[in-house]
């Protein structure tokens, strides 16, 4: 089970918490200018690294806040929580 020190409570068990997928993703600048295979990539194509991977998180049973974590998919081990207005972090996978 993970731990997750979430930006407002503090650490708290994996359970209150739900995973609401890849983080930084940038909504097209135009989308009536976009093609129907640019939009479909960008609602539904996700990056599923082996390796460090920046998601988005939510605080579901606590203060319902998102926020974003830098986790290791193997490991399972977190190496960033931070608000989704801080610049994401560079990391070392």
């Amino acid at each position: 089970m993970l731990l997750i020190d979430c930006p407002w409570c503090g650490v708290r068990s994996e359970d209150e918490f739900s995973c609401g997928g890849q983080a930084h993703i940038v909504r097209p600048p135009e989308p009536a200018a976009v093609s129907d295979q640019a939009w479909g990539d960008y609602l539904y194509e996700r990056s599923n690294p082996k390796g460090l991977h920046y998601e988005m998180w939510r605080h579901t049973f606590g203060c319902r806040q998102w926020f974003n974590l830098a986790r290791d998919t193997v490991t399972d081990e977190i190496h960033a929580v931070y608000k989704p207005t801080a610049p994401r972090p560079e990391l070392e996978s």
